[in-house]
């Protein structure tokens, strides 16, 4: 199992957020969190990237406990976390956002098939290389925000709401980019509220609520049960 989360407890001050919270993640998989507004689903991501440490519980990844590391360690073990609202860097053209990212790799010509990668799976991004990242449009912007997570050369990747504000035709090149990641062997953990298209790429799936997962299943069970999407989905 790449990633096992178990039965964590995470509190914002005195708000507890997760409570109980238990998941797994197979390498080479992509796996939707889902759930309404509030349910927990960042924080579930944020506690396992270090950002926000559970109180309890534990998580592991390739079998190490990871649960209380900072988050440079948690990265150099081979996650990235590409977060809610991009978080692109101003001032940085496309190139030196994705630069940036490369820079705990000293395997120079690792860096540079990386960044061939970027700009095989990321053609539009290619042509603008030289152009200021905040500059680009919002498609445009998650496209560089999930390629910065992608040259650090992770294992596993954490997506927070990759759709979000997106126009129509632009969530389908994003799903389309999702789905070509995975082919070139990365594992996404994928927290999305744009069911429709996340069910389309994603292998298993679970519902949060009020910092519990309530349901563990396959995409199609998801969507062939109208009582689940009515209870868990704002759908």
């Amino acid at each position: 199992m790449m990633l096992e989360v178990q039965d964590i407890h995470t509190y914002y001050g005195q708000s507890h957020i997760l409570q109980g919270v238990s998941l797994r993640v197979k390498e080479g998989e992509i796996v939707l969190l889902s759930g309404r507004n509030g349910a927990g689903k960042t924080t579930t991501i944020r506690s396992i990237m270090g950002l926000v440490p559970p109180k309890s519980g534990e998580i592991n990844f390739l079998g190490e406990r990871i649960a209380s590391l900072p988050v440079h360690l948690v990265s150099q073990k081979g996650i990235s976390l590409v977060p809610e609202g991009r978080k692109i860097i101003p001032g940085l053209t496309v190139y030196e956002n994705l630069k940036l990212a490369t820079l705990k790799n000293k395997d120079k010509a690792r860096v540079a098939v990386l960044l061939e990668q970027i700009s095989q799976v990321f053609p539009r991004l290619r042509e603008r290389w030289s152009q200021e990242g905040t500059s680009l449009s919002g498609g445009e912007q998650q496209m560089l925000a999930i390629a910065r997570a992608l040259v650090s050369d992770p294992v596993l990747m954490l997506i927070d709401e990759p759709s979000e504000g997106l126009s129509p035709i632009m969530v389908e090149k994003i799903a389309e980019v999702l789905k070509e990641i995975k082919k070139h062997g990365k594992t996404i953990l994928l927290v999305e509220q744009n069911t429709d298209m996340a069910l389309e790429i994603s292998n298993r799936c679970y519902l949060m609520d009020e910092g519990v997962i309530k349901f563990e299943g396959s995409p199609a069970e998801i969507k062939g049960n109208e009582e689940i999407q009515r209870e868990y989905l704002a759908i």
